[in-house]
């Protein structure tokens, strides 16, 4: 039987790249002493308040459909969060809400981009990006994040990769996998490149609230100029540690979400109702998490880079997040060679860098979020098996 096109553009962009991973979870589930360190679940459950919250929205029968664009509370409350945090104002009118920020970012790629266009991304970039650009036809641009320049996307480095074919920005910050988080001189001059060649910026920005220390996020939202051309999309999932509620929104131009509503209200009609109360509650309230995953992550990141400065190993600290990225390659082995035989021989679980670009074939994304007596076996087999 004849399938459409799409299904072309998406072979093996979807749960390939996760194949340590799913090895990995399946010789844990079969009894095998195996340490995850693989994905980025938050280390906490989700508050009991908010799913309290969750409990008396169904209770009280908020279980029918939605409206297409968002609940009313829900948008009211984000629009308040991004006047504030933006400097600017922003209504309802400049808010979709998606059940995560990977449906806000393949409804806003669906909205933006068509068949022969081209986005330029940062290398390495996480997983699904490559799908969520393909989908609509589009050509993924990878721009290099280099570590000499703390993994920030450079202007430059996009600037040489334009074509009359470029339509979007894709920018990540906080940075998954890295960890970096662009600094307000890197998003004035990615938005003097954008406004030159007259491109959209997409920002996905879920990591918002995971910062470490004393650095500070900027959102290319915050820059007037560039009202007209920015989207940004965020959920719960990391900073309220409920990824399994999947709730999340798009901020963009007013005549960019009604534009876009139709193809919202095509895919899924609004999120649930309950949810939304929940997620309202969440953005009022701010997180009581967030400050302490950002703490222990902060703290197991250092352990790391400290456990491997005496191997052949580089571990390179995050600003943010939930993972740091190891250097491999003086081990004598790629990263996804390496990866494979950590976990063979020792049961640690740790990301190719492959999985998350070509620049990172050397490299391999270590997860903050295990729990700590685990991470630190989990840091010694590792120390054992490549000394």
């Amino acid at each position: 039987m004849r399938l459409a096109a799409i299904y072309q553009r998406l072979a093996n962009l979807g749960g390939a790249k996760w194949d340590v991973h799913l090895r990995a979870k399946a010789m844990a589930e079969a009894g095998e002493d195996v340490i995850l360190m693989t994905i980025g679940e938050p280390d906490v459950p989700t508050p009991d308040a908010l799913r309290a919250v969750a409990r008396a929205s169904m209770d009280a029968g908020r279980t029918g459909y939605s409206d297409g664009r968002g609940e009313a509370g829900l948008l009211d409350a984000l629009a308040a969060l991004y006047s504030e945090t933006r400097g600017r104002a922003i209504g309802p009118e400049h808010i979709l809400c998606f059940p995560g920020t990977q449906t806000a970012l393949y409804a806003a790629l669906m909205g933006l981009v068509e068949a022969g266009d081209e986005v330029l991304v940062g290398d390495p970039m996480y997983a699904t990006y490559a799908g969520v650009i393909r989908a609509p036809g589009a050509d993924m641009v990878p721009v290099p994040l280099r570590p000499d320049a703390g993994f920030r996307m450079q202007a430059a480095d996009i600037e040489a990769r334009l074509t009359p074919r470029s339509r979007v920005i894709f920018l990540n910050t906080p940075h998954n996998p890295t960890g970096a988080i662009l600094t307000p001189s890197d998003i004035e001059q990615i938005g003097a490149l954008a406004v030159k060649h007259d491109l959209w910026i997409l920002s996905d920005e879920v990591y918002e609230d995971m910062v470490f220390g004393e650095d500070q996020f900027t959102s290319p939202l915050s820059v007037l100029g560039l009202a007209e051309r920015v989207i940004a999309v965020s959920s719960i999932s990391k900073s309220h540690a409920a990824p399994g509620f999947r709730s999340g929104w798009l901020v963009g131009p007013p005549s960019f979400c009604e534009a876009l509503l139709p193809l919202s209200e095509t895919m899924l009609f609004g999120n649930q109702p309950f949810i939304a109360d929940m997620t309202e509650h969440a953005v009022r309230q701010g997180s009581t998490v967030a400050k302490g995953m950002c703490a222990r992550f902060s703290d197991r990141a250092q352990r790391l880079a400290g456990r491997l400065s005496d191997t052949p190993l580089t571990a390179h600290m995050p600003d943010a997040g939930m993972f740091a990225m190891v250097n491999v390659a003086g081990s004598g082995m790629d990263g996804t060679r390496f990866a494979e035989t950590l976990l063979l021989q020792t049961g640690v679980a740790v990301m190719p860098g492959a999985s998350f670009g070509d620049t990172m074939t050397d490299w391999v994304r270590v997860s903050l979020t295990t729990e700590d007596t685990a991470f630190d076996d989990a840091l010694e087999r590792s120390a054992g098996f490549v000394q």
